[in-house]
């Protein structure tokens, strides 16, 4: 399959914005690859190399890519296809202020690690132990409706989600909130625990294989990002507090079970709460993201 390549050296953001300029624009249905950096654009290379703030400029995301035919009130579609490390290293690092645990005073801030991938490319080293290579997107999004939005801070239009299922075989969708949609995506680990607790996981570049295409029309009313697992749906949201998360998530995945099922949303919240899932995706950005997964045999496709 011939596919467009959309590199980090041809163009890539640090916020997402209503007014984004396209670097390419794409067919509806098209098969591209993004090249990425990695989060902290090569600044840590060793052990050695400690950062004593988070950047201003973090989270590279490479593009933004117009969609054919999207308009406000579509939604985009993404299949991710593969994810694959471009690097020999991956880099994990604390950072004064930033973390899960920042204010520890037996936690060193700053400290780095890097994480070199073994000779197959299956694994990395941390310290003497190793670890599976299993590629994530950290950030991914469109552009937003009305506020900028750092690449650093996840929202309703994606952004730093730092959500593991954001990853190979998976498909995620967006709410469209401008025309072209604005697709850019980046900040890709080699590895990442669900919670991200210490701000990185083994932050890497990357290739990423993707295909995009627009729904128009569709059943439900997409305000926020959603991801096809194959097993599962999931609704993602964030918010400043780990509650206010975990309710945008829990309403928005009984919006879409009382469409599918025609319940009320008293009968789907009931449902929910015997067949949904909380899940953590991070903890430690501006803005802390959850997931409420639903099995899909009982919501097998809301679009």
């Amino acid at each position: 399959m011939t596919r467009t390549v959309i590199s980090y050296e041809d163009g890539h953001v640090y916020e997402f914005a209503p007014n984004m300029e396209p670097l390419y624009t794409a067919a509806d249905g098209e098969s591209l690859t993004f090249e990425t950096i990695d989060s902290l654009n090569k600044a840590v290379q060793s052990d050695a190399d400690l950062l004593d703030a988070i950047p201003e400029e973090v989270n590279a995301a490479t593009g933004p890519v117009a969609v054919e035919g999207a308009t406000p009130g579509d939604v985009l579609k993404v299949e991710i296809e593969d994810v694959r490390v471009t690097e020999d290293l991956g880099r994990v690092i604390t950072a004064p202020g930033f973390g899960l645990l920042q204010d520890h005073e037996d936690i060193e801030h700053p400290a780095t690690r890097v994480t070199e991938i073994t000779d197959d490319g299956e694994a990395l080293s941390f310290k003497d132990i190793e670890v599976p290579v299993d590629p994530v997107i950290g950030t991914i999004g469109v552009a937003t409706s009305e506020e900028s939005m750092s690449t650093l801070t996840p929202h309703d239009h994606g952004g730093n989600l730092d959500t593991t299922d954001m990853t190979t075989g998976t498909t995620a969708y967006f709410p469209v909130f401008q025309d072209g949609a604005m697709l850019a995506m980046g900040d890709s680990k080699a590895a990442m625990a669900d919670g991200e607790m210490c701000g990185t996981g083994a932050e890497i570049g990357t290739e990423i294989d993707v295909t995009v295409s627009v729904i128009s029309d569709a059943a439900v009313d997409l305000e926020r990002p959603l991801v096809d697992t194959g097993d599962a749906w999931k609704t993602i949201a964030s918010a400043e507090t780990m509650e206010d998360a975990v309710k945008t998530a829990n309403e928005d995945l009984i919006g879409l079970l009382a469409a599918e099922h025609e319940y009320t949303l008293t009968d789907a919240y009931l449902f929910s709460s015997l067949v949904g899932g909380l899940e953590i995706s991070q903890v430690v950005d501006p803005l802390v993201t959850v997931r409420n997964s639903i099995p899909r045999e009982y919501l097998p496709d809301p679009f």
